[in-house]
């Protein structure tokens, strides 16, 4: 039996304990709240997030305590967001990820302040090889895998055949498609910039505009994602892959994607504080947006889109002054 150490208790690391857990693998996940552990000890459902999914309790066993979540694991599966990876992992010993099989992030965003990647991130405090590391991509939102919706994922990690393929092989099943790739970094850096753009479409949406202005908007996304790898990771690569464009279109288009849903409040109106309260839950390409921002003040890539979504969240400007502007940039 394979053990898994689940860092996280949102929307994301309760999906893919559903999946995990229901092919056999152990699940020691950790959640911050001690409450939510009670909780999902005496019902069996995580109290916040897909409420409705049931878990084997002699597969799953929540804890608050990481430490211990960790001890045993063969895997490290990170699902905690962005903002907050980098206070949850230091508070483990810098060799307490020597023995793991592999460490897999599941999360789409930056390390705040560090502008690095997560993968990145955890090589360097860990001192772990690049082939220890992987990614979860695609299109494939945690609403549709509590509902079983047929679904597809791509992990990234420069071990295809190791690592790759194993993480994959514990995420089959009838409704899981999962197939391994090597462009780590770019599969990254796409998850992270989907959301900025998903974020900018929304609050597009938000101000009235409609289906034809965000089909372009996405084309154009799709040309300034491929600048940006260019310049940041240049190799070869298929930007039309599902990893890539897939979890692009979905995150745009869906009406489960929370970041397009807290454009579209932003582009209401909302200020940025009061749209994050009345989500409840983080919207990755808020912190990503600076992120990406200013990192492209060394690579000086065209980036209108991400510009304009800086300009709105960070420099304040108004959405629809800012959008009259973008508008004109785009073909």
């Amino acid at each position: 039996m394979e053990k898994i150490a689940m860092l996280g208790g949102g929307s994301w690391a309760t999906a893919l304990t559903k999946i995990l857990s229901e092919n056999g693998a152990r699940v020691d996940w950790w959640l911050r709240s001690k409450d939510d552990v009670q909780h999902l000890l005496r019902t069996g459902h995580n109290p916040r997030y897909l409420s409705a999914v049931l878990f084997d309790r002699n597969l799953v066993y929540p804890t608050s305590d990481l430490n211990d979540a960790v001890a045993e694991a063969d895997w490290l599966v990170l699902a905690v967001p962005a903002a907050f990876v980098q206070p949850v992992l230091d508070k483990l010993g810098r060799d307490a990820l020597r023995h793991k099989i592999g460490v897999v992030s599941a999360i789409k965003g930056m390390i705040p302040g560090k502008n690095i990647l997560v993968t990145d991130y955890v090589q360097e405090r860990f001192r772990l090889p690049a082939s220890r590391l992987g990614v979860i991509a695609g299109p494939c939102h945690a609403e549709e895998v509590a509902l079983e919706k047929q679904s597809y994922l791509t992990i990234g990690s420069p071990d295809v055949s190791g690592l790759g393929l194993a993480f994959c092989t514990l995420l089959r099943n009838r409704y899981v498609s999962a197939h391994p790739a090597a462009d780590l970094d770019g599969i990254e850096y796409c998850a992270v910039m989907k959301n900025i753009i998903a974020l900018t479409g929304g609050i597009a949406h938000g101000l009235g505009y409609g289906d034809n202005f965000l089909a372009v908007l996405v084309s154009n996304a799709v040309q300034e994602i491929r600048r940006f790898l260019q310049a940041i990771s240049p190799q070869p690569r298929d930007l039309s892959a599902s990893a890539y464009l897939g979890d692009l279109l979905v995150t745009a288009y869906s009406q489960f994607s929370r970041n397009r849903t807290f454009g579209s409040m932003v582009g209401r109106g909302y200020s940025v504080k009061s749209a994050q309260l009345e989500m409840n839950m983080v919207a990755e390409g808020y912190y990503a947006v600076k992120s990406i921002h200013e990192l492209n003040r060394k690579l000086k890539v065209n980036m209108p889109i991400t510009t304009a979504a800086y300009n709105i969240l960070y420099e304040r400007i108004a959405p629809a002054v800012e959008l009259e502007i973008l508008k004109e940039k785009l073909r």
